[in-house]
């Protein structure tokens, strides 16, 4: 797993939790299609409405065909950490449910749904030793005409996966970032009753 040990809550929050956080340095090294696969397969048992699960992983891995492919749609930033990782995973959602006998009708909580997804292939992952960072920073034109994502499916976001490594491999400007990030204080986030006037 790839601990924070310095993260700490001030209600008992899990380790598998807390323990979890988004590094860019990254090991080159290969996955296997196997080990990745087994990462997807925990999202694939997060909750949806009505259990339509309308997420869908669209992958490639290091030293693979598709590989630069994936990359290139990436932003600059975003491309200069991340050729190093192991498998780079656009996460889609379809946008609508039914079909079949029903006729298909919007599906509002397809992205929700795709998130809590995405975070069970982030936890399962993290707790195997390997690390991920999602990202929304790429050209979501090109890499929805690339994937050849039919209309009725959103492209939400991708997830850098890969070994950690030294920060001392990133950009000058990105080392001192390479640290678990903080999080607001609970009481700016959870309110009893209804939303405060005050709060941003």
């Amino acid at each position: 797993m790839t601990k924070a040990p310095e993260r700490v809550s001030d209600t008992p929050v899990d380790r598998l939790i807390l323990d979890r956080w988004s590094p860019r340095a990254f090991t080159p090294a290969p996955i296997d299609e196997a080990t990745l696969l087994s990462f997807l397969d925990a999202g694939r048992w997060a909750p949806s409405a009505y259990n339509a699960q309308p997420w869908r992983f669209i992958y490639a891995r290091r030293d693979t065909p598709d590989w630069e492919r994936f990359l290139s749609w990436l932003i600059p930033f975003n491309h200069a950490w991340a050729q190093n990782a192991s498998a780079l995973v656009y996460v889609a959602s379809h946008t609508v449910t039914g079909g079949g006998a029903a006729e298909p009708v919007p599906a509002p909580t397809h992205s929700f749904d795709a998130g809590a997804a995405a975070v069970l292939v982030q936890l399962q992952l993290s707790q195997a030793g390997w690390a991920a960072h999602p990202i929304s920073g790429f050209d979501h034109k090109q890499a929805r005409s690339g994937l050849e994502l039919p209309d009725d499916y959103a492209l939400n976001a991708a997830l850098v996966i890969g070994r950690q490594g030294q920060a001392a491999s990133l950009p000058e400007s990105l080392r001192a970032r390479e640290v678990p990030s903080t999080r607001r204080p609970l009481t700016e986030i959870a309110f009893a009753g209804r939303f405060p006037e005050s709060t941003p």
